[in-house]
């Protein structure tokens, strides 16, 4: 294996964690393989999408780099999964459900409300998943472009933040947005409302964005300080 070379600069992908699994589960757990296991599972159902987010084991096996630190042996890695989904299962971290009612492989998801709440949908036939709908490895490595420039420039991007992103960007050009999110960065007004206040103006009174590019240290002075300066304040 090679040497870690450290992260990179800047901002990299985050996955959420729940704070009970790192105080009150993750001193429990006493097998490496299930804490592989349930670290893979957390990052593979915070990057997919869906009101019920699940993972199959074949999902588990996607990755080539993940599944050899378990086994290099592909036969032995696969049982130490299976044996490792077990241990996740057993102690209530995962929840499995195994084929039935028109599931034709296991599925795990996470002990949350809605993970519950789905496996209770498929088991009253209320809800059957759709397998062939989830997202390939490739598109979960990197958060989309906006996603990174807010984070690297703004803040933590929360649930509310990335719906009013998802939105903004199907509202305005994309050069607006990072524009909108570049000034912000610069008048060290770090918040959604402020970019949104932004957009919402140039929405309205029109941009002259030859102008705005031909200077834009300028420009942005002029939202920071100049006639909007009492529209931002706040």
């Amino acid at each position: 294996m090679k040497d870690f070379q450290g992260f990179p600069g800047g901002k990299t992908g985050l996955t959420r964690i729940p704070d009970q699994f790192i105080l009150d589960l993750l001193p429990r757990i006493e097998d490496i393989n299930e804490l592989k296991v349930i670290l893979y599972a957390f990052w593979r159902l915070d990057k997919s999408e869906g009101l019920f987010r699940f993972i199959t084991l074949g999902d588990f096996t996607q990755s080539n780099t993940w599944i050899q630190g378990l086994a290099e042996n592909p036969q032995a890695a696969e049982e130490i999964l299976i044996r490792a989904l077990a241990l996740a299962c057993e102690h209530k971290i995962l929840l499995n459900i195994t084929p039935e009612k028109g599931i034709t492989e296991s599925l795990y998801f996470l002990n949350s409300p809605k993970g519950r709440a789905a496996i209770h949908a498929i088991r009253a036939g209320k809800w059957v998943p759709d397998l062939n709908n989830q997202p390939p490895p490739e598109t979960l490595k990197e958060p989309q472009e906006i996603f990174r420039l807010y984070e690297e420039n703004i803040g933590v991007i929360t649930p509310l933040i990335s719906d009013s992103l998802q939105e903004a960007e199907k509202t305005y050009p994309k050069t607006w947005l990072e524009d909108a999110i570049t000034i912000a960065a610069m008048a060290n007004k770090r918040s959604w409302s402020y970019i949104n206040a932004i957009l919402k103006r140039w929405q309205a009174e029109g941009r002259n964005e030859r102008e705005d590019r031909r200077d834009s240290e300028e420009n942005y002075r002029r939202y920071i300080e100049g006639e909007f300066e009492d529209f931002f304040k706040n």
